[in-house]
């Protein structure tokens, strides 16, 4: 399929190597004959090659996003491509300065400035604003099941429990805005004191900006007091973040729960670690 793509883009190619840490896409980075380097991006189904298709139409000139080059809609065997630019630098990371942090605040933010576009209709990303509560809900009994086949009876019970509680005590959402719904460090590129921009669209939905602090704050806010700071602060010079010491308990505990049913989803033994660590965050929860 690789070769069906490269061959569809015109690419002269010297090396290929696939890219770590993508879940809902195969991507390759592509280094061309003349030195530059360019990715091929196939995602999984035809939904997230619609959605991420419209996700760049959306965003482009509006927030820092790589330059989509070519796409392809697929085939029978392949359900759409991407070629796109390289964002120079590397996933983010706690190691980085608050200079950082803060320009990690003032993208996020202003990709919740962007609202649904008014007299288009979209084939892919969904509008879930008007029904936030019931989308969250869909979301958590989704991977019930596959929570109960890991959990015992009564841990998983006691989650239930927990979610319905919790979720009575949320205040009224905020949006509607476009949500990435996987604004993690991974998908965050940083090129010294510089944020390059974001990656990764497949997922994207407009809803409630509250969903969307929860994977960056595990995976990156919640390690340093002074990042987090600065995160707040350039994320408040572009528009007002929602107090979220009222959102992120309720969200911190359904992505632990929901990415326990992602681990069995995806297979165990090859996401082992990130099944025992959710665990971990979830029975924290339940004490």
């Amino acid at each position: 399929m690789l070769k069906r793509v490269i061959q569809k883009f015109g690419l002269k190619v010297q090396s290929v190597s696939e890219v770590d840490d993508s879940y809902s896409s195969t991507v390759y980075k592509c280094t061309l004959s003349y030195g530059e380097n360019v990715f091929v991006k196939i995602p999984f189904t035809k939904l997230k090659y619609q959605r991420e298709l419209e996700a760049y139409e959306i965003l482009e000139g509006n927030v820092a996003i790589p330059k989509m080059l070519d796409y392809w809609s697929g085939n029978e065997e392949c359900p759409g491509a991407f070629l796109l630019s390289e964002l120079k630098g590397q996933p983010l990371t706690a190691k980085v300065t608050p200079t950082v942090a803060f320009q990690v605040g003032v993208l996020h933010a202003k990709m919740h400035t962007i609202r649904p576009p008014e007299g288009r209709e979209l084939a892919a990303i969904q509008n879930e604003f008007p029904n936030w509560s019931n989308f969250v809900e869909r979301q958590f009994y989704s991977f019930a099941e596959e929570v109960r086949g890991i959990l015992d009876e009564q841990l998983y019970k006691q989650a239930i429990e927990k979610y319905e509680k919790m979720k009575q005590q949320l205040p009224s959402s905020d949006g509607p805005s476009f949500i990435h719904m996987d604004f993690r460090p991974a998908n965050i590129i940083v090129n010294g004191e510089v944020v390059s921009g974001m990656i990764d669209f497949e997922s994207v939905r407009f809803g409630s900006t509250e969903i969307d602090f929860t994977k960056l704050y595990r995976d990156f806010l919640s390690l340093d007091n002074a990042l987090y700071n600065a995160y707040q602060k350039g994320y408040n010079s572009i528009r007002p973040l929602i107090e979220l010491e009222n959102v992120l308990p309720f969200y911190q505990f359904t992505d632990a729960f929901n990415s326990i049913g992602w681990c069995k989803r995806r297979g165990i033994e090859k996401n082992a670690l990130f099944l025992e660590e959710n665990i971990t965050r979830l029975e924290k929860w339940l004490k």
